[in-house]
């Protein structure tokens, strides 16, 4: 989109970014030229987008190493929803998206979720919420 003379783009893993200034509608600042594949020098586990979301979505983390996962979804009274990810996944950034279902392939209803990502001995959890 343009708004105020510069180019907005939207996307699921870094939401909305500025692309371009304008100059007579042309755009002045995008390079063209190829990005550099950069693998991720710790873990990280990052926060649903969008949050609130209804009725998809995004969920982003990083691996330093090869590992196993377990990327699962959790009712605040801790019960498991559904399993959203699992098994050997190789370093470098990955993206899971939920799609609101739980393990029976049921919409869950609106509310409080907690998304908890296991890596080996290591677990990280983050709060999303389910607007409809």
């Amino acid at each position: 989109e343009i708004h105020n003379n510069v180019i907005w783009a939207s996307t699921a893993a870094e939401g909305i970014v500025r692309l371009a200034n304008l100059i007579n509608k042309v755009p002045t600042s995008v390079a063209d030229r190829p990005v550099e594949q950069v693998k991720p020098s710790n873990f990280a586990l990052y926060a649903n987008y969008p949050n609130p979301f209804n009725p998809t979505t995004t969920i982003r983390f990083d691996l330093d190493k090869n590992a196993n996962i377990e990327l699962a979804v959790y009712n605040v009274r801790g019960e498991l929803v559904n399993i959203i990810a699992s098994g050997y996944h190789s370093s470098g950034s990955h993206i899971v998206e939920w799609n609101g279902k739980d393990r029976s392939d049921r919409m869950v209803p609106s509310g409080i979720y907690i998304y908890k990502l296991k890596v080996g001995e290591a677990s990280y959890s983050r709060k999303m919420t389910l607007l409809k």
